[in-house]
């Protein structure tokens, strides 16, 4: 088979607000607005060194939370950094306030942030 995926493209979420995610996201991850002169707002593209989020708006106005370990579902979505981005970031989340859980993996080290939404998001470096 001849078939070479280059990389992931966006992973999409539903969000119960979209201008405030891109807000977050930008705020948060330094996330830049892809295709919006193309899409608009529905979804919202959004995303650094090539690979985004598409976020979609509910259809209904209180949505059921991201579901737990006990369900059959993707758990988070990771990011790769390398280590200067990565501490750099760790280094603006402990200033600004942003509530974060490191974990060493043996190989990486991860820092995960929660969204508005409570979708948990990972920023990983193996540069360690």
């Amino acid at each position: 088979m001849d078939v070479k995926i280059e990389g992931l493209d966006h992973v999409a979420i539903t969000v119960t607000d979209v201008a405030r995610s891109v807000a977050w996201y930008g705020d948060t991850l330094g996330f830049e607005r892809y295709h919006e002169d193309t899409w608009g707002d529905e979804p919202a593209v959004i995303g650094g060194g090539g690979t985004g989020l598409a976020l979609f708006a509910s259809s209904v106005s209180s949505p059921a939370p991201p579901p737990g370990n006990d369900t059959l579902s993707m758990r988070h979505v990771a990011f790769r950094a390398d280590r200067s981005s990565w501490e750099e970031l760790r280094e603006r989340f402990h200033h600004e306030a942003v509530s974060y859980e490191f974990e060493d993996h043996g190989i990486s080290h991860s820092l995960y942030v929660t969204d508005p939404d409570g979708h948990r998001i990972e920023v990983t470096t193996y540069d360690i």
